[in-house]
């Protein structure tokens, strides 16, 4: 729902403090999300991302946190905030500083309203997720500013890698987990605005295939076509499809050869498979070695290698996830606003902060959409309501009578 179209005057208490404290700062937030998005960090530019944890750190500690960072030799920094407090319960927030867009695209392609949309923001990053961060950034100022931060402690996780499968920050968040009483994850909002109460696990696999060249027109019948014994591959990985409940397989990239007139000595493709659950994501591991072991040697002279394994488990839609959105849902309703819920076939960080036992609520930040493509946007309406819909939610969790043991609890508890 637009910001514009919450009735102010039907809003009250701490939630109408923290939405007029944060409507009145949509501009600074604005410009503090250009100079973010005008960067160019994706996962491998360490330096880009180590400028964007540079910012966040500043600003953390302009808002009174303590930092932690850990250097990266292959990646960005990782960085740690903490906001201890006198009061009651403990919050991790958990965002990421990279994108998946490569050099230059942030000169080429620099924040700004879509062609006759003023209301929608393009760039690279701007909901995956730059406004993610600033949205955690800008709650945490309006409870403390508002004299609102009654917590133990609120914790900031900002990632350097999380594109890439968070290799490294994974074991933080696993590390961190057990000291917290909910995890809420600052990935864009759903285009409708549902936030994420599950998110499938996934797995990723190389298939590499040497072959034998030879001369494509005098003496092909010396090779080994490492493509076509790929191909025999692909077809049985594909075919996996529907034979799960609620699993996919997409092969995402293929190469092979070295010139059109030679058998191709070589080739190589990547899998990505995502199940619901941990019994699928077993089942589709078993289902996609099956596929490639039966058909491995159907071009004789050729070998094949698999390499990977399940990376994320999943993140289920658990007892503690919707007990975060039902308090989620009042935060909304305070503010007048409904919001959904959903599964999503996409992984977060999320999912390791789920597998190590903490009560997780993904999807928390303005809506947008098209993540990853060049028409990646961020609806401007969103971005107050969203903010203070994260600040009354924090204040929920926090605090005189605070919910606590969220995951042992059965749906519709007190």
């Amino acid at each position: 729902m637009p910001h514009e179209s919450i009735a102010k005057d039907r809003v009250s208490g701490d939630d109408a403090r923290l939405y007029a404290w944060l409507d009145d700062r949509l501009g600074p937030y604005l410009e503090d999300l250009g100079a973010l998005v005008n960067r160019d960090c994706g996962t491998r530019d360490k330096a880009g991302v180590d400028e964007v944890i540079d910012w966040v750190e500043a600003r953390c500690r302009s808002l009174g946190a303590s930092t932690e960072r850990r250097p990266q030799a292959n990646f960005g920094d990782l960085l740690l905030a903490r906001w201890p407090g006198a009061g009651e319960g403990r919050v991790l927030l958990s965002g990421h500083a990279d994108t998946v867009y490569p050099a230059g695209t942030a000169a080429a392609r620099r924040m700004g309203r879509a062609p006759g949309d003023p209301n929608r923001l393009v760039g690279p990053g701007v909901s995956d997720m730059k406004s993610g961060l600033l949205t955690a950034l800008y709650a945490v100022a309006a409870l403390r500013a508002l004299g609102l931060d009654r917590w133990s402690e609120v914790a900031f996780l900002c990632g350097s890698e999380e594109e890439v499968g968070s290799p490294v920050s994974r074991h933080w968040l696993t590390e961190l987990a057990p000291g917290f009483d909910a995890g809420l994850v600052l990935e864009s909002g759903r285009e409708n605005g549902d936030v994420v109460t599950g998110r499938k696990g996934g797995g990723f696999w190389t298939v590499t295939v040497a072959g034998r060249a030879a001369h494509a027109g005098a003496e092909p019948e010396r090779g080994a076509s490492a493509f076509l014994q790929l191909a025999h591959h692909a077809l049985a990985v594909d075919a996996v499809n529907g034979t799960i409940p609620g699993a996919t397989v997409v092969i995402g990239t293929a190469r092979a050869g070295e010139a059109a007139n030679m058998v191709p000595p070589h080739a190589e493709m990547t899998v990505d498979g995502r199940a619901l659950d941990p019994a699928g994501l077993e089942a589709l591991a078993e289902a996609v070695g099956g596929a490639i072991a039966r058909t491995r040697g159907l071009v004789p002279g050729t070998t094949t290698t698999v390499r990977g394994e399940v990376t994320r488990a999943t993140m289920p839609r658990g007892e503690g996830s919707l007990r975060l959105f039902r308090l989620a849902q009042d935060s909304a309703a305070a503010l007048g606003l409904v919001i959904g819920e959903q599964v999503s076939g996409g992984t977060s960080d999320a999912n390791f902060l789920a597998a190590a036992g903490l009560p997780v609520l993904d999807g928390l930040g303005p809506v947008g959409g098209a993540s990853h493509t060049p028409d990646e946007y961020l609806l401007v309406d969103s971005i107050v309501p969203r903010t203070a819909l994260l600040a009354g939610l924090i204040l929920r969790l926090t605090g005189p009578g605070a919910p606590r043991n969220l995951a042992s609890r059965a749906p519709g508890d007190p």
